[in-house]
């Protein structure tokens, strides 16, 4: 019996419960009645619609209508969720659930062979034989048909290291070897194999893919090559700057082992190539003898994907690429070498019929400046020895859905992910999809309680036959909101073109400089009146209410009648004109405080003041440069630099839906989730104890214009539990990564004296050193605002603020954020010996009345002028 028949039973019922779930899934309206008759029944009837394909030599699976048609909006399907999570669930999960690493391995297609990619077997007898054996055969034949019967000699997977290599004497007994294929071996003395290879003067194309000497990172291995061997035209897949006919000969399928060609071949027979495939061959220019309207007077097919083409400017390509007058179809990165703007790209090439796949004239009439649906898809690279439960971590971001659950009372601050079945999970990408999915959740009972997740598919277009179902992945989201951006969670969109981007986005920010405000006398006065009258206090937050006990102040409770207003909420003009408030009433808050206790509002005022300050880690807002983001990525993936960021939402304390990963495709899913800035992570933190820590610092700030500001001497360590670690597990375990106990995990408080004295030991250095730094960098931060948001300074206002520090391996503080209105719970509850400052005991009971008495009184007890 359905669960369902206990609950809602009518349409009516479940109309009337799920409007706004149907409202936001998009589903049409004319399907609302069938959804409900699928789930009341529970019905999964999409095996008797569609049917699932491996492709991509099983690397992916893609969904195919077995139907005989299905017309639009005429059908909606349930489809199950295989797999669904809380984020630092996932891991624990994986490992614990039985077979579900199993399940989502299959799922993902990332159970098979991690050779997989490897080219398939040739079916030759080459398979059988050893390197030695090989070589021998060929050496026959070419003391039986002369030197020039061998050009092309592939010796691939054969277990050959540098001696072999040396001992099978390869350049005497074929002197005149076009190609070399070494692929799969063992090499890993670069100069052994630079001396082998530079005695083959011939030699047009050497392939050394997936041996141990090139993750050596020899960088002069490749110029040795290129200097030794003139005619080198390939290598390792690349065109090298002496590319030429022979080069794109081979691209165009003229040249192969069979037929290698040679120097009794001529130019001439690249008049007859109609298609020619540079995808990913590393050209930087084009414009070149070989290929030229006059060589290849026929070409009507190029690709150009993946090449920086950067040696010639956007207009001279598209000049001389005009001149291949039989040229109908091109694919090429947009953005990238020939603009941005696929529109542009036509009108320069009139000949033109398809852009990347689609119809010009289709391009023309909707005016799309980005055309991406032939983009290769992102697979994870698969190692030897990798558990299943790595491989899907990795590999889940190319499959992840999520939603946030939400009642009348308040929004789940931590999302929910799921995995879509077997059938959902075929579905793929398309710029111009035929389905729609949406999650749905269904409540048989009419409540959260007994809600089930499903995702909902229906088709958006006429279906037939044998088509592939597809959607998209970005529903909604335009090129304003970065769409080709994010289009590289799941493709490889241009490299080049992202590091293009942000390299001028970095020279841009190096550009600033900056000049440390002057010290200059207090410009404020004590607020006590010449009566020595007190000073009325309204506050909503509890510590304030019972600690603030010197007789200058008395507490209020209504807002109106006080002098000071110290607040937790937000003062706006509509909170004062509901409460009462005047402008002569002193604040905790400064106008335009967002710059610096908004994550992306502190990143954007420290890099207009400072550029790139050590202080601060390499920060993006997501929202607006995603794009600068993916070329840093991409820039430190090429220089083999360490690539782990963190992710941060706007506006959440306690780091709630902070996320620790080296993924980029998980870096940009998880704007999904909420505004969010990607931070470069501190991978090489100092540790205490072998453990992650930061500080917390706070400071008042009694005016912006002058800066006033002053530090407590009262400061703590916030200390992890687990040891640190960079494990791939352990960026799941909150313990490890992050430092705030007050709500999550088992608080260890630490006395700071204790903290720093045990520090000084362990690190030999000297506090006080760090100290000072850390000094300079808090007035650092608060100087970007008063000089880019001189608006924040108020005559009445007077606030307090957390800051949050780390420190580097080298003892370098690293600001962490900004907080308003901080939480002082360890501050009021223990009294503290100061090691900075004046020294003494700062009695716990007595904080607040050492912050009101600077802020309001300009007194100077407990505290240090910045």
């Amino acid at each position: 019996m359905p669960a369902a028949v206990a609950g809602i039973e009518k349409f009516e019922d479940f109309a009337k419960v799920h409007g706004v779930l149907l409202a936001a899934s998009g589903l049409p309206q004319a399907l609302h009645r069938k959804l409900f008759q699928k789930l009341y029944s529970e019905t999964f009837d999409g095996g008797n619609h569609f049917q699932v394909e491996s492709v991509e030599d099983g690397r992916q699976r893609r969904l195919v209508l077995t139907a005989d048609s299905l017309g639009k909006d005429s059908d909606v399907f349930l489809v199950d969720h295989a797999w669904t999570f809380r984020l630092s669930d996932a891991y624990k999960q994986l490992q614990e659930v039985p077979g579900l690493a199993e399940r989502m391995a299959s799922l993902m297609c990332v159970d098979i062979d991690s050779n997989s990619e490897a080219e398939e077997p040739d079916g030759s007898d080459d398979a059988k034989l050893s390197a030695v054996e090989i070589v021998e055969r060929e050496y026959c034949k070419v003391k039986e048909e002369g030197i020039d019967s061998e050009l092309w000699l592939e010796l691939e997977d054969l277990e050959i290291d540098d001696d072999m290599l040396v001992s099978l004497d390869l350049p005497s007994k074929f002197p005149h070897l076009l190609a070399l294929s070494l692929r799969g071996n063992k090499l890993t003395n670069s100069e052994i194999v630079a001396n082998v290879v530079a005695q083959f003067k011939s030699l047009k194309a050497l392939w050394l893919n997936y041996n141990p000497i090139l993750k050596a990172g020899d960088i002069d291995l490749e110029d040795s090559f290129l200097k030794n061997c003139p005619e080198l035209e390939i290598y390792n897949s690349r065109l090298t700057p002496k590319y030429g006919e022979w080069a794109l000969g081979f691209c165009g399928g003229l040249y192969e082992k069979d037929n290698p060609g040679g120097s009794y071949q001529t130019e001439q027979l690249l008049q007859s190539v109609i298609s020619l495939d540079l995808s990913n061959r590393c050209v930087r220019n084009l414009i070149t003898k070989a290929f030229s309207p006059l060589e290849m007077p026929v070409l009507s097919y190029l690709n150009l994907h993946g090449n920086p083409l950067n040696e010639t400017s956007v207009d001279e390509l598209l000049k001389y690429l005009r001149g291949f007058i039989n040229l109908t179809s091109l694919e090429v990165d947009i953005p990238g070498p020939l603009g941005d703007n696929a529109v542009d790209i036509i009108e320069a090439m009139p000949t033109l019929s398809l852009l990347n796949g689609v119809s010009t004239s289709k391009i023309l009439e909707s005016g799309k400046s980005i055309v991406d649906s032939m983009l290769k898809p992102r697979f994870i690279e698969l190692n030897d020895g990798e558990s299943l439960t790595d491989r899907v971590i990795n590999a889940m971001w190319l499959h992840l859905m999520t939603y946030r659950l939400a009642d009348e009372e308040k929004i789940d601050e931590t999302s929910v992910w799921y995995v879509m079945d077997e059938l959902g999970s075929a579905l793929r990408h398309s710029d111009e999809s035929n389905f729609r999915v949406s999650p749905f959740l269904y409540m048989p009972e009419g409540n959260l309680e007994s809600a089930v997740s499903y995702s909902i598919l229906w088709p958006t277009k006429n279906v037939q036959k044998g088509e592939e179902c597809t959607r998209d992945y970005l529903s909604g989201i335009s090129e304003e909101r970065q769409r080709s951006a994010r289009l590289t969670a799941w493709f490889h969109t241009p490299r080049d073109y992202f590091i293009r981007e942000y390299e001028k986005y970095i020279t841009k920010l190096n550009l600033a400089k900056f000049s440390p405000l002057p010290v200059l006398p207090s410009a404020t006065n004590s607020l006590l009146h010449s009566d020595r009258s007190v000073l009325h206090v309204y506050a909503d937050i509890p510590q304030v209410e019972e600690l603030l006990t010197r007789p200058e102040f008395v507490i209020t409770t209504e807002p109106k009648n006080a002098d000071i207003v110290w607040t937790s909420e937000q003062v706006d003009e509509e909170m004062k004109k509901a409460v009462g408030l005047n402008d002569q009433q002193y604040v905790n808050q400064f106008p335009f405080e967002a710059c610096i206790v908004m994550k992306h509002h502190l990143a954007e005022t420290v890099q207009k003041a400072h550029g790139t300050p050590e202080w601060l880690q390499p920060t993006y807002n997501l929202e607006t440069h995603l794009t600068q983001l993916v070329g840093d990525y991409h820039t430190r993936e090429r220089d083999g630099a360490d690539n782990l960021w963190i992710l941060k939402p706007w506006n959440m304390a306690r780091t709630i839906d902070t996320t620790v990963t080296q993924n980029l495709s998980a870096i940009i899913r998880l704007m999904e989730t909420g505004p969010k800035i990607c931070q470069k992570y501190i991978e090489h933190p100092a540790l205490f104890r072998g453990k992650k820590f930061d500080l917390r610092y706070i400071v008042l700030v009694r005016s912006m214009n002058p800066l006033e500001i002053f530090l407590t001497d009262v400061f703590w360590v916030r200390l992890a539990n687990n040891t640190y670690s960079l494990e791939q597990h352990s960026l799941f375990e909150y313990e490890t990564h992050f430092t705030v106990m007050n709500y999550r995990g088992k608080l260890n408080h630490m006395q700071t004296p204790e903290f720093v004295k045990e520090f000084e030991q362990e690190h030999h250095v000297q506090w006080s050193d760090i100290h000072q730094r850390i000094k300079k960098m808090i007035r650092s931060v608060f100087e970007s605002a008063a000089v880019v948001h001189p608006k924040m300074h108020s005559p009445t206002s007077r606030a307090m603020y957390g800051i949050d520090v780390m420190l580097d391996e080298q003892y370098k503080p690293k600001l962490l954020e900004v907080t308003y209105c901080p939480d002082c719970t360890r501050a009021c509850k223990y009294d503290m010996e100061a090691v900075t400052g004046g020294g003494g005991v700062v009695r716990g009971k007595d904080f607040y009345n050492y912050v009101f008495g600077c802020l309001f009184l300009n007194e100077t007890t407990h505290v240090s002028p910045l």
